[in-house]
């Protein structure tokens, strides 16, 4: 795996704890935060994407031209 796709040793730590809290919950919680935490990235898809479209000032439109 290239080394730029690959977990650091605190995000492989903390990837360790998550896995030990998701074993000790109920289905339901699982499936809960599984939602949750799917919501989550996507708002934070949208919030970059809208942080990159600033960035490279590709929402301007043809008003601005």
């Amino acid at each position: 795996m290239d080394q730029s796709t690959e977990l650091s040793l605190d995000q492989e730590f903390s990837l360790r704890l998550f896995e030990d809290q998701v074993r000790h919950m109920s289905l339901e919680q699982a499936q809960a935060l599984l939602i949750e935490h799917h919501k989550q990235m996507m708002l934070q898809k949208t919030m970059f994407q809208e942080l990159l479209k600033q960035e490279w000032k590709l929402d301007l439109g043809f008003a601005s031209l």
